[in-house]
């Protein structure tokens, strides 16, 4: 019970630090320092380069055939967990009548921020290792969100759209960078210094410049009409506490433990992907339920993460 009860207290400050930078953020956001132009740049550099940057770095270390196990063991966990994910997220909403709120609806409760939100946090409660295990999450939301989330709003069934979707998903950044990991940890190779010291440098911003980053897109945030609607509060629950509680289940079934099942657990309980806004823009739909349900469901992630971490060794 000891080492849970350490693990919380090292979860609760991250969540206070994690809160204070995005304060810091939603402060940069108000006084007009980053417009969003500079918003935009910063999610591509965070994205394209940061995120691959770290993912690298976790893979630098010596093989274990224990890990890989456990890496196979939570992938498979995750894509049943996602599967599972979309049939009840379809039964759920499948009564409401608007389309732009039902694929909101059923995007928000399926996808967590994980890449933003949930690598800064593995990565500081665990260290290489916590990332080394979050990799598996990222590759199923990249795979699953360039499927199944964009044909939500893309109903063009063309099989050039389906070949233009399988080209994003391979040539993914965090994706390509998942690979090359792999071969560096399989083979046991390592950088040349100066070029691994760079690759953990620009890793190492992830956390601060995340957190920013969305703590200025929070700052533009309003209470809206659609914060009373059941629709938003049930997405919110789903994503935020039933899905994760779920995941522990299924990831647990399947013999995921220690680190793997702490570090998959704490990427599902992310909140609301940021991605729901930009998808429902490119859509030219009404963009403010999704604002909404991203901004509430951050913003609750913040009480809700500790609260499912704290669930995992009771069940």
């Amino acid at each position: 019970m000891e080492p849970l009860i350490m693990n919380i207290s090292v979860l609760n400050n991250q969540i206070i630090l994690i809160f204070l930078l995005m304060l810091v953020g939603v402060l940069i956001n108000k006084i007009g320092f980053m417009h969003p132009q500079t918003a935009n740049d910063l999610t591509n550099i965070l994205l394209n380069i940061v995120s691959p940057c770290l993912i690298i770095n976790a893979f630098e270390q010596s093989y274990s055939a224990d890990r890989v196990q456990q890496l196979l063991l939570a992938g498979l966990g995750i894509i049943a967990f996602y599967l599972i994910e979309i049939l009840l997220a379809s039964i759920f909403f499948k009564k409401v009548k608007d389309s732009n709120l039902q694929r909101i609806y059923k995007y928000g409760s399926i996808f967590s921020n994980a890449g933003f939100m949930g690598i800064p946090l593995v990565s500081s409660l665990f260290g290489k290792m916590g990332v080394f295990f979050a990799v598996v999450s990222l590759a199923g939301f990249n795979i699953f969100n360039w499927t199944y989330g964009l044909s939500l709003f893309n109903k063009d069934k063309s099989n050039i759209k389906k070949l233009s979707r399988l080209k994003t998903v391979l040539l993914n950044p965090n994706i390509i960078s998942i690979f090359l990991g792999l071969i560096l940890f399989i083979f046991s190779v390592s950088l040349p210094s100066t070029i691994s010291q760079t690759v953990k440098y620009v890793g190492s911003i992830n956390t601060p410049l995340s957190m920013i980053v969305i703590g200025n897109s929070l700052g533009n945030i309003k209470i809206q009409k659609e914060a009373k609607s059941l629709g938003i509060w049930l997405t919110v629950f789903l994503r935020n506490i039933l899905f994760p509680i779920l995941a522990i289940v299924v990831l647990e079934f399947l013999g995921v433990s220690g680190v793997a099942l702490d570090t998959t657990v704490i990427m599902m309980a992310c909140p609301v992907a940021g991605i729901v806004v930009l998808f429902t823009l490119q859509n030219k739909d009404d963009v403010s339920p999704a604002i909404t349900l991203m901004g509430i469901s951050t913003i609750l992630s913040l009480i809700t993460i500790p609260i499912v971490f704290y669930l995992i060794p009771y069940i």
